[in-house]
Order: C-alpha cells, then structure tokens, then sequence
C-alpha cells in the first residue's frame, strides 16, 4: 500500500483534506446524504441500522428509541446477546478460521498469541460455563481487574453470553480505587492475574486484589498465571482458584442467554478525578449497534485490516475498540500488553511493521511522548502497511496532528 494515496490536500483551503479516490472506492461509508436520512426519519434510519448490522433474536421492535430525561430506551422488545453476535455468527462463515485476537507480550523474547474466531469462540464458551459452574447467573455481577492479555477479553465476553453484568477496573488502579467499585457494584465475583509486565518489571496484581476484597460481596476470586514463579502469589483455598483450574471438565459449548434489548451488558465507572467514580451503564441493543457502526463507519474496518487500537480495555474506548465493535465486525484486533516505549521507543512502530497493522487508533498523548523521542526511531521502521489513522482521548493539537499524519501516516493516511 505504500504508493497508495488515502487522502488529497484541499489546493485552496489551509488544514483541508479530502478522501482521495481510492478511498472513497473501498469506504463503507460513501453516501454522502446518510446523516440528512437519520435526521429526516431516525427511527426507521436506527431500526435499519441495528438490523443490518447485528443478528437479533427477535427484531420487531415495539419502538425503536424512547426518550425520557435523561433516560433513553433503544429497540424496545427486541432481544439479543452481545456474544453471540461477536462470535457465533461468525464461525458459521469462513471467518471461523480468521484470526480474531492477536497479542503481542511486553518482553519482546515471549511469544505472540493469536485467536481464530474459532478458538476464541471456544474459550469464551468454557468460562461461561466455568462462571455458571460457579454460581454465576444472569443478572450478577463480575468484576474484572486485568491487565491487557487475552483473558480479559475472554472474560467480558463469557459475561456477556450468560447474562452477568461485567464491570472491568482498570489494572493500574490502587487497591482502594477497586474496592469502592467492588462494593458499588456488588460483585460475587472478581477475575484478576497474579501480575503483569510494565516496563520489563513484574507487578504483583493478586496482592492488590486481597486487599480490595475485604468487605465486600465477592466470593470467589479468579486468577490468571501470567507472570508464574517470578512474584509470590497467595491463594486463599477457600476463595481463590486458578482460571486454567477453573476451566477444567466444563463443556466446550454454553447456549447464549437471550437477553432483552435494555437488558444491561456492562457497567464502566468514571476515573473520579472530579469526584465519587460514577457507574455508567451501557445497555446491550443500542450499545451493540452504535459500538458495529461506528467501528464500520469511522475506522473503515474490512476483512484484510488488522486493528491496532491502544487503548487500555478499562476504558470505554477499550471495550468498544478492543471488544465488543471489532468483533461484532468480524475483525482482526491486536492487543499490547506493555508500555508504548518499552524497551525502546519504537515499539510500537516495529509491531505495526511486524504484524502489517492497516489501522492505528491513538492518544495525542502517546503521539507527543513519541515528538519527544526523536523521529529517527520513526524513520527506522516501514509503516507502509497503515491506510487510517485516529485519535481519541482529547482534541488534538495541530502540530501533533500534522506529525501524526506526516511521519506515522506517510503522507497518505487519513486522520
């Protein structure tokens, strides 16, 4: 793709560019009155989008939207699992075999772990039935503190195809920051790692985990052994049990729950940086809809795009872009689990040129921190292989911006 051109400079408009004709071949998106026919008819405009887009077990809608400050209601009576329309309709196609899950390790002497749509669909289907085998039914609440590994992707979706409401903390947060979401939340269950890789140093996650459970719901604790022999980890026999323990004997098969419309599919809490962290809650139908479109739309995703989103998975950025979007889509994602510039700045630019990443989803944050290090560790890598690029977390400056689109986009690639 490296003589390929995504995206033409307006001649007479400073800091105007347009999809070149390429682009505009291949988009998705290509109807240039689609937004006038959502705002002249946005129930028939939704009702269409949400059947084109996902498979429902039942579509006749009693009303598409109802709006009641400040709640809103999407696809009333329709009736859905976020999981299945993420994995099993896609293993009924020659997606089966399609790698959906790639994930690259912080240490870059470990080995790469790729997911078919099928072995994902697998996994997915043992933890549910793991979780049930536990106790867990629909309705209840599962907390997971993970880092970026495969697991956690694993775990939101097992909850989501029997009907438990996950609600995922962020890994780097303080023991007493996953309390009080454990106690709002009221978990019976917390699925956690025994640590993680940051900056080639082991952390010990488990510990802060024994910390946060006291005093609250939680019953059972669920560990992953990512790390192993290099931290001391301790198990509670009556509370704790190993995922790959937990996973034994179980059927490789759990029938998804049929879930309403408006049933809830996750809560997500707020950072608290102004305040108490406040649970969001994002309902299955309308949230499945708007996460398959907008990945569809903005990001341009197709069966070749591998999808480098960087967002850490505690963040809703995370769930829609490293889960629930992409993989309704049918998409290709790849996870990291470590530091941007660990061991060297370049990093990420040498996964990209590794594993041919089409589409970079991005902080300006990162995008500075990278400025700041030099363009030689750009200019050591060939990022040829990327057509889209996008930012997300705050506006973007215009100098970021242009060296996002100049030395990471070549030139080429839309923002």
């Amino acid at each position: 793709m490296k003589n390929v051109k995504w995206i033409e400079k307006d001649p007479k408009r400073k800091d105007v560019f347009w999809p070149s004709e390429e682009m505009k071949k291949i988009a998705w998106e290509s109807d240039p009155g689609i937004y006038e026919k959502s705002l002249k008819d946005p129930e028939k405009f939704w009702a269409e989008r949400a059947k084109e887009g996902l498979d429902w077990f039942e579509d006749n809608f009693k009303k598409v939207f109802e709006w009641n400050p400040p709640y809103y209601k999407w696809f009333i009576g329709g009736k859905i699992n976020a999981s299945y329309n993420c994995l099993d309709r896609h293993i009924k196609t020659w997606r089966k075999n399609k790698a959906a899950l790639i994930w690259v390790p912080e240490l870059p002497e470990e080995h790469t772990r790729v997911f078919t749509y099928y072995n994902l669909y697998r996994e997915v289907n043992k933890f549910a039935n793991a979780l049930k085998k536990l106790g867990v039914k629909k309705g209840d609440r599962v907390g997971i503190y993970l880092p970026m590994i495969p697991e956690v992707v694993i775990a939101m979706l097992a909850c989501a195809r029997i009907g438990a409401v996950h609600s995922v903390v962020f890994s780097a947060f303080s023991s007493d920051s996953l309390k009080s979401r454990l106690i709002d939340a009221e978990a019976k269950i917390l699925i956690t790692a025994d640590g993680y890789y940051r900056r080639g140093k082991p952390l010990n996650l488990k510990k802060n985990a024994d910390v946060a459970v006291e005093g609250t719901k939680v019953e059972k604790i669920i560990v992953v052994k990512r790390i192993g022999e290099e931290i001391n980890v301790e198990m509670n026999q009556d509370r704790d049990i190993w995922w790959d323990d937990v996973i034994k004997d179980v059927d490789n098969y759990c029938e998804p729950e049929i879930m309403e419309s408006e049933d809830v599919l996750y809560t997500l809490y707020t950072s608290g940086t102004t305040g108490k962290p406040k649970g969001i809650v994002h309902e299955t139908g309308g949230y499945m809809t708007q996460a398959y479109w907008t990945t569809k739309w903005d990001f341009d995703l197709h069966d070749e795009d591998i999808f480098f989103c960087t967002a850490d998975i505690g963040w809703v950025t995370g769930h829609t872009y490293n889960c629930y979007g992409p993989f309704a889509l049918g998409s290709t994602i790849l996870i990291y689990e470590g530091a941007p510039d660990y061991p060297n700045p370049d990093r990420w630019w040498d996964i990209i040129e590794k594993y041919g990443v089409t589409v970079l989803y991005t902080a300006p944050t990162a995008i500075r921190m990278f400025i700041k290090s030099g363009d030689e560790w750009v200019e050591k890598h060939d990022l040829s292989s990327l057509r889209l690029l996008g930012t997300v977390g705050e506006p973007i400056d215009r100098d970021s911006w242009y060296w996002y689109f100049n030395k990471i986009g070549g030139g080429r690639c839309p923002i």
